[in-house]
């Protein structure tokens, strides 16, 4: 099964797998985000997602913003580190972070 979510003005499409239609599913279901039309910063579409690991040990996603550099975290589930969400402040909306440059 092809999904594609909208992130910015980008579309980016993953393709998931299973033995039968219930385990298709239940692959689609771990890509537990929404599309993002924009960043929640500065409302830019210029969105992309990027990888970086820190320390040798710890992996981060995020979904940035190429404007402003600012961006939000995707989380893991910890019964599930296969399934990943974009990361939330207490309110609901996405934890939109400013770029903090290194000192």
């Amino acid at each position: 099964m092809m999904v594609t979510k909208r992130l910015g003005r980008r579309q980016f499409h993953f393709t998931v797998q299973g033995a039968n239609f219930h385990e298709v599913v239940a692959e689609h279901d771990r890509l537990s985000f929404p599309d993002v039309a924009k960043c929640g910063l500065c409302g830019s579409d210029n969105l992309d997602l990027t990888a970086r690991e820190a320390q040798g040990k710890f992996k981060y996603t995020s979904l940035k913003c190429l404007d402003c550099r600012g961006d939000v975290t995707f989380g893991k589930r910890q019964d599930d580190d296969q399934t990943v969400f974009l990361r939330k402040t207490e309110d609901g909306k996405l934890d939109w972070r400013a770029y903090e440059k290194p000192a």
